[in-house]
C-alpha cells in the first residue's frame, strides 16, 4: 500500500482557527488586519446621545430619534387605560374625555359630574365648557376672515390673462370688519 504523504502545509492563522472551532469560541479572531474599523458603544436603555447632527436615544429596547415633536406626539397620545381607575379607555367617549379632562369617561368623568351635581357647582361647570367651545368657534370665524381679507388669489385664464379674483375695495374691507366686531361682540355677550 502506498502511504499518503501531506504535501500542504498549514499556515499559522489555519491552525489558530481549528484550535478556536475545537474551544468552541467561535468568534476569536485568527489574523490581524488593518483598515477602518467603526467605533461601538453600547448603549442601555434611557441613554441619550448625539451623532450625525441628531439627538437618539433607547425606548424599550428600540433606538429612537429625539425630534422636536416629541412633546406634541406625547400631548395626543391617548393611553390604553385611564390614568385615574386604571380601566380601559374603550367607551367612545373615553378619547373626548381623556383630551379635556385627562382621564376617561366612564367612571371617571360620570363620577366627577356627579360629584359637582351634588355641590351644587355642575350649572357652572357646564358654562365653561359651553364658553371654551364658543371662543373656540369665535377665534377660528376671526382668524377665517382675517386671512381672507390678506388673500389675493391670481387666476390665468386660458387666454393668459391674469385675473386677481380676490380684489377687494377698502370701503368693502371696513364693511366686512365692521360686521365682524358686531357678530364678535354679540357672541362674547352670551359667552
Amino acid at each position: 500500500m502506498n502511504e499518503s504523504l501531506l504535501k500542504k502545509e498549514f499556515k499559522e492563522s489555519d491552525v489558530q482557527r481549528a484550535r478556536n472551532l475545537v474551544n468552541k469560541n467561535f468568534t476569536a479572531k485568527t489574523k490581524i488586519q488593518s483598515g477602518y474599523q467603526k467605533s461601538h458603544e453600547s448603549r442601555k436603555e434611557g441613554d441619550v446621545w448625539e451623532e450625525s447632527g441628531k439627538m437618539w436615544t433607547i425606548k424599550n429596547g428600540l433606538r429612537q430619534n429625539i425630534t422636536k415633536l416629541d412633546s406634541v406626539k406625547n400631548s395626543i397620545k391617548i393611553p390604553l387605560t385611564c390614568p385615574k381607575c386604571g380601566g380601559p379607555m374603550k367607551h367612545h367617549l373615553a378619547k373626548k374625555m381623556y383630551k379635556i379632562h385627562g382621564f376617561c369617561f366612564d367612571p371617571c368623568t360620570v363620577e366627577m359630574e356627579g360629584v359637582l351635581r351634588k355641590a351644587g357647582l355642575y350649572s357652572e361647570y357646564e358654562k365653561k365648557m359651553m364658553s371654551g367651545n364658543i371662543k373656540g368657534v369665535l377665534h377660528d370665524i376671526e382668524s377665517w376672515v382675517m386671512e381672507s381679507l390678506q388673500d389675493n388669489i391670481s387666476m390665468v385664464t386660458e387666454q393668459g390673462d391674469a385675473e386677481e379674483w380676490n380684489d377687494i375695495s377698502n370701503s368693502n374691507k371696513e364693511k366686512i370688519l365692521n360686521n365682524l366686531k358686531e357678530y364678535t361682540k354679540i357672541l362674547r355677550q352670551h359667552i
